[in-house]
């Protein structure tokens, strides 16, 4: 059932309520995420993502077709975004590079993270979103392994790339939830310092 346009009397209160985000998929991925940042899960509904985008109800429907669907694809876009707006994976092998816009990252696009870590609180309670959220989080893990195989002498072994990466994901958190960026950017500098003296030997 599609959405009827308002009355007359309230078509000026409704277009102060539409927010310009845009209408494509990418767009209604983002608004997605920022329901699910605000309010957790439960809370993402086609209503609640058209109301965020400033679309209709039908629009939502038309392209994601089922709520699982759309859980999905928010958490594919969320962590393809978040990777790369992170210089995670830079390339460079140096490792004064390594994860140099983490810092920016958290403080220009939050709602992305919260969206992440809702998704796997969720989990915990929601079992059948463990196979969707750990094979994309293989992304992380292997962008992290392939960029200390750039820096790090050897083979870098799985313990060794995903405590990297969960040092990364708790200083997100941190961030996220404490503000604190100049304890992040100290953080940061120091696992650098590590790597870099790994790399020497």
């Amino acid at each position: 059932m599609s959405d009827s346009a308002p009355p007359p009397g309230e078509q000026s209160r409704s277009r102060k309520r539409v927010k310009n985000y845009g209408t494509g998929r990418a767009a209604l991925l983002d608004a997605a995420v920022r329901v699910v940042a605000k309010g957790g899960l439960r809370g993402l509904t086609y209503r609640a993502v058209a109301q965020e985008a400033g679309v209709t109800h039908g629009l939502v429907v038309h392209h994601f077709g089922s709520r699982d669907a759309l859980i999905e694809e928010a958490v594919s876009h969320a962590i393809h975004t978040s990777l790369g707006s992170s210089s995670l994976d830079v390339g460079t092998g140096d490792p004064a590079d390594f994860s140099a816009s983490l810092v920016d990252m958290v403080e220009s696009d939050p709602e992305l993270q919260a969206f992440q870590y809702e998704l796997l609180l969720e989990a915990r309670r929601r079992p059948e979103l463990l196979p969707g959220l750990r094979s994309l989080y293989e992304e992380y893990f292997e962008a992290t392994r392939r960029e200390l195989d750039r820096m790090l002498p050897g083979t870098v072994d799985r313990g060794t790339y995903r405590l990297v990466f969960a040092a990364l994901e708790g200083l997100v958190l941190h961030q996220l939830v404490f503000g604190e960026r100049e304890v992040t950017e100290e953080a940061l500098t120091r696992l650098r310092e590590l790597l870099a003296d790994l790399a020497r030997r």
